[in-house]
């Protein structure tokens, strides 16, 4: 069995794998990550680990880890089944890194668009030669609410919810047509400058607001909310294949 962590800045994402077949998802506060890593270790028989995390561990938490599972830690030197042409790969973040690993192995010899509508919305390109070239980072759902309530004096602080007309008719229906119509027509219009050049696009939607998101947009997408678990363990069982 494979154990497979992806450590966000309060919850983890913990899923165990069987060959390539995902066996069960866990999802959890930060907090309490070795109590939980203990109980799913007590469950499978785990042979092999991968630990992503957008933020460091302390270094307790992180000998513990290494203790309980000596897991490959993904990095920017980690191997990875795709060539990287980021001009600065020591920046790309490993949620991206992950994304791209998923594409290239579900979607072989494909020009792939991953989305991954999060705190931010990231968009990750990777060519049908298996080569990751970069894409974009914009502010996701949640973060563009609390932006227009936290900058300024009385505009509310409101949750989203589904556009009944783009034309807001008050306060509140004209934050939601801005914020859900505006990034329905960013992420519409991203898709169409992709297509434009790589006419045979395949387009990926995943992260927490992929199935609020999947039913505002036009464009054609799949959606996969375990990209990113998916891309980890592709990673993780290349590293294994190239030891």
């Amino acid at each position: 069995m494979y154990l497979i962590i992806d450590a966000g800045n309060t919850r983890v994402k913990v899923a165990v794998f069987e060959i390539d077949t995902l066996k069960e998802v866990f999802v959890f506060e930060k907090t309490n990550i070795i109590p939980e890593l203990e109980k799913i270790i007590s469950k499978y028989s785990i042979s092999n680990s991968i630990v992503s995390s957008v933020t460091t561990f302390s270094e307790k938490v992180k000998t513990r880890v290494e203790a309980l599972l000596n897991p490959v830690f993904l990095n920017s030197e980690t191997k990875v089944p795709f060539v990287n042409k980021y001009k600065t790969p020591k920046t790309l973040g490993v949620d991206r890194i992950a994304l791209a690993s998923a594409a290239v192995k579900m979607y072989p010899n494909k020009n792939v668009l991953v989305l991954d509508a999060g705190t931010c919305i990231t968009y990750d390109f990777v060519t049908k030669k298996g080569e990751y070239l970069g894409g974009a980072i914009s502010p996701g759902i949640q973060m563009r609410y609390k932006a227009l309530h936290e900058f300024t004096a009385k505009l509310p602080l409101l949750e989203p919810s589904k556009l009944e007309s783009f034309i807001g008719v008050d306060t509140n229906t004209s934050i939601h047509s801005g914020v859900i119509n505006g990034i329905s027509k960013e992420i519409d219009g991203i898709i169409k400058q992709y297509q434009k050049k790589y006419s045979d696009l395949t387009v990926v939607l995943t992260g927490g607001d992929t199935y609020f998101l999947s039913k505002q947009l036009k464009s054609v997408i799949f959606a996969h909310p375990n990209f990113v678990l998916e891309g980890l363990h592709t990673i993780l069982t290349h590293n294994l294949a190239n030891d």
